[in-house]
């Protein structure tokens, strides 16, 4: 206790005061304005480029992703220049870092390959919530574009959750980008049924069919001769949110007038003959 206080009698606190304490609790004061207006002009800038982004029509989620990475680059960088004004190295804080993001990137690598292809579905839009598509080997309506996976209700009502990944990466047919589609009907009639006829009537089904489109005009003709009948094609086209329920009602329709008129539609038949030999011997 006595050499304490002889080492406390002896100290130079002008000496301490000036060397030590004054300059680094300016380092300190300097480090912590840094930090607070470092941030504050990091969340300004964030707001900027998410208001610009909503002004030129991009997507929302988007602009949230830009808006965390661009917080989050930031955030380190406003990090770094507090604790360099302290007087510490950051050369190792930075290494330390990318140590720690190459780790978990190699661990994550699935989840960030869906990542990245969801940035890319959000950033090319080849659809949008609502539109009906066809990829990985599932169809169905776009019900929500998440960053890691794509949520898609199908026709008959199941919600199926397919990596961004894997809808990305392959071919996707869009089935409402254009807002109409159009139908296709194979038709097969007898070879010894009248084409005219036929024709003219399965003209007349498509006539009082109002939801089909005026332009373009709806087509008959021939498409094929097969080996058992003639083969006819229908075409027409409908707004997209139609075309099932017009598919559906042409064929019904177009099978019950061709009845009416007596034109026959083939179909395979099977003659089975049973052969009965009364001489056959028993052995």
């Amino acid at each position: 206790m006595n050499n304490l206080f002889e080492k406390i009698k002896t100290t130079d606190f002008n000496h301490l005061l000036t060397d030590y304490v004054i300059p680094y609790s300016i380092k300190i004061i300097f480090a912590i304005l840094i930090y607070y207006v470092g941030r504050k002009i990091v969340h300004l800038i964030g707001k900027l480029i998410r208001k610009a982004m909503n002004k030129s029509g991009s997507d929302p989620m988007l602009a949230g992703f830009v808006v965390s990475v661009f917080d989050f680059v930031g955030i380190i960088i406003v990090i770094a220049a507090a604790l360099s004004q302290l007087g510490l190295n950051t050369t190792s804080l930075v290494a330390l870092i990318g140590a720690a993001g190459l780790a978990v990137g190699m661990s994550l690598k699935d989840s960030l390959q869906n990542f990245a292809a969801g940035v890319m579905i959000l950033l090319f839009r080849p659809f949008t919530k609502g539109h009906f598509i066809e990829g990985a080997g599932v169809s169905g309506t776009v019900e929500d574009i998440g960053l890691i996976a794509l949520k898609l209700k199908t026709p008959d009502n199941k919600l199926v959750i397919v990596p961004n990944g894997n809808i990305f990466h392959g071919n996707i047919t869009n089935y409402s980008m254009t807002g109409q589609r159009r139908v296709d009907l194979l038709i097969d009639i007898a070879y010894t049924a009248n084409i005219k006829e036929a024709r003219d009537v399965i003209s007349s089904v498509l006539e009082t069919e109002t939801r089909l489109l005026k332009s373009p005009e709806p087509s008959i003709g021939v498409n094929s001769l097969a080996s058992s009948s003639v083969q006819l094609f229908v075409r027409g086209w409908v707004d997209t949110s139609d075309y099932f329920s017009v598919k559906v009602a042409l064929l019904e329709n177009i099978k019950i007038a061709l009845d009416e008129h007596n034109i026959e539609i083939p179909y395979n038949k099977l003659d089975v003959n049973l052969l009965t030999d009364v001489n056959l011997k028993t052995n």
